[in-house]
């Protein structure tokens, strides 16, 4: 009997071993499939982890290896470590459609390196574009302040691109903008691997003859244009037609009056497929005559493009918007019993701060947008153009129709006393999509047609056969930059006064790119990344409750089913054998 009891218990072993055995072979089995078929839910409301179909579309066409360098790596504040584990997890979703086709790698540039070496170390990546950030921590004793490099090296093709994975939104702690920055890593990534696919840059023009600025005060404008496009200046006066190859053309502050040939010339361009971003002044606003003689009268310029405008779909009004919700300008303000007048920064409604509420690619979570003496537009009625509101001001606003006075006078009022009444806010910045008609239609004699088609060979066109594009802003200045002698232009929408970034350059770079491109990759910068933050006092109060349980009570559920198990298994095989070596 005790025999048959031993065959059995090898038996049994043999069993629970083969058992074991099976159990590992499928868990290994488990995780080669999922190491290489690497797939998820998305349960998450905003669909964080969820790719647009544009960024889909753009990995699984690519043609050669990217390799994603990120240098955010060692050792990292939870928030930084939080925002790395966020882009290896993009960075993986990537791989998912790219295959082979894409490599990433974590590094820290300074792991292991001495101080001489972490100099050039510096230096060569700051020649890349790529610069270290400080970041101080602090602990209940002491303050500790490290560096980390938040940004990535794409390489594509030959090329490579810098990518920062950091963005900053005004107002928002470093919590907040780092929260922000992960909500914004696929639209950066895709877009920098499409930037590098590209096998040249696509042609787009600065139309000038018209007094357009090429000065210190738009070289952050066609800079930022020369570094992503293959960039024309364009003398529309003294050219025959605008070339169709230009994807897009910038038609940037004009002072002077177009004629009509001009105007022709900018409406077959839009017939024959183009597309515009208008930035236009309708008022002469000379800022500097305010700290000469304080005041001044804003006059229509008189630009002559009214009908034109018209005809596609908006009227930009001869008013300048003054808004409760503005910007600072620097004043020189008489102190009683001080000879020297003293600099002071005071709200000025003529500098309106704009803050994007539609859900469109171009501003969808963009920062406020400064300008500068802006005037309202009015849409006008067309089926076959769609209309996008982009910009508008707040709802504490008001419009003052030409001829306007703008007196430093007003600074006397206290501002939130001038707009106490909520009205509808003004519109200052319109999308336009769609096929338009010639505003020269059946306004051309025989004769003319005749020579166009003969001589320059571009027939006359009398409405866009494909879909067009054009943005519409009411300010002139809404691109200009800041100059300050210490470092030269300033970004566009940096305040040197106030040290405030707003997003003037962001909107320009995503006026430009929903204009040249039409991969949609700009729709994956709209993605919402909701910030559900910890109770911080809690945090520090009930830390060990917590540590324990997370750690010691699953430590414990599993040392209670294991004992349970042991004790149960033990009853099960050992009262057979009690009860044998009783008879």
């Amino acid at each position: 009997m005790a025999q048959n009891e031993s065959k059995k218990r090898k038996q049994q072993k043999r069993q629970a071993i083969l058992r074991l055995v099976m159990l590992a072979a499928i868990l290994v089995f488990v995780n080669m499939i999922a190491a290489r078929f690497h797939k998820g839910i998305d349960l998450t409301k905003e669909k964080k982890f969820t790719l647009s179909k544009a960024t889909k579309k753009e990995l699984r066409s690519m043609k050669d290896v990217a390799v994603v360098t990120v240098y955010l790596d060692g050792d990292l504040t939870a928030g930084y470590q939080r925002l790395k584990e966020a882009t290896r997890e993009k960075l993986q979703a990537f791989k998912d459609y790219a295959g082979g086709n894409l490599v990433f790698k974590f590094e820290d540039p300074f792991e292991g390196k001495t101080e001489d070496e972490k100099g050039k170390v510096y230096n060569n990546l700051a020649e890349k574009g790529i610069f270290a950030k400080s970041v101080r921590t602090r602990d209940n004793q002491s303050f500790a302040e490290t560096y980390v490099f938040p940004w990535a090296l794409v390489q594509y093709q030959g090329r490579e691109a810098p990518v920062s994975l950091l963005e900053f939104k005004m107002g928002m702690d470093e919590a907040g903008s780092l929260n922000y920055s992960e909500s914004q890593l696929e639209y950066k990534l895709v877009y920098a691997i499409h930037f590098l696919s590209q096998p040249k840059k696509t042609e787009v023009a600065y139309i000038v003859g018209h007094g357009e600025s090429l000065q210190v005060d738009n070289y952050d404008m066609l800079m930022s244009l020369g570094g992503q496009y293959d960039l024309d200046t364009f003398d529309l006066p003294n050219s025959l037609y605008i070339p169709s190859y230009y994807k897009a053309i910038v038609i940037n502050k004009p002072t002077s009056k177009l004629d009509d040939k001009e105007k022709f010339k900018i409406d077959q361009y839009i017939m024959h497929g183009g597309n515009v971003l208008w930035v236009i002044d309708q008022l002469y606003t000379p800022n500097d005559s305010l700290m000469v003689n304080q005041q001044f009268i804003a006059l229509d310029y008189g630009l002559n493009l009214d009908d034109q405008l018209f005809n596609y779909g908006v009227r930009i009004n001869t008013d300048v918007i003054e808004d409760g919700q503005c910007a600072m300008m620097p004043v020189l303000i008489n102190q009683p019993g001080n000879d020297q007048p003293q600099r002071q920064l005071k709200p000025w409604m003529y500098y309106p701060v704009f803050i994007p509420e539609s859900d469109h690619p171009i501003v969808k979570n963009l920062d406020g947008i400064r300008a500068q003496y802006a005037s309202s537009i009015d849409t006008i009625a067309n089926p076959e153009v769609q209309k996008t509101v982009l910009l508008a001001s707040s709802k504490y606003s008001r419009k003052a129709a030409s001829p306007a006075r703008v007196s430093l006078s007003m600074l006397r009022y206290p501002i939130q006393n001038m707009f106490k009444e909520p009205k509808k806010p003004l519109t200052t910045a319109v999308l336009l999509e769609g096929k338009f008609r010639s505003v020269f239609k059946s306004r051309l004699s025989p004769k003319f047609m005749h020579i166009l088609k003969d001589s320059i060979k571009r027939p006359f066109v009398a409405s866009s056969n494909d879909s067009v594009r054009m943005i519409i802003i009411s300010d002139g200045d809404i691109f200009k930059n800041e100059f300050a002698r210490e470092v030269g232009p300033l970004e566009m929408g940096f305040e040197k006064d106030t040290r405030t970034r707003f997003s003037n350059k962001s909107f320009f770079l995503n006026c430009m790119e929903y204009l040249t491109d039409n991969s949609s990759i700009l729709e994956a910068r709209t993605k919402d990344s909701k910030l559900r933050l910890l109770d911080r006092n809690r945090i520090v109060k009930e830390e060990k409750m917590w540590q324990f349980v997370n750690i010691g009570i699953p430590i414990l559920i599993v040392l209670v089913f294991a004992s349970a198990y042991m004790f149960f298994r033990k009853r099960k095989y050992e009262q057979p054998l009690t009860k044998n070596n009783k008879e």
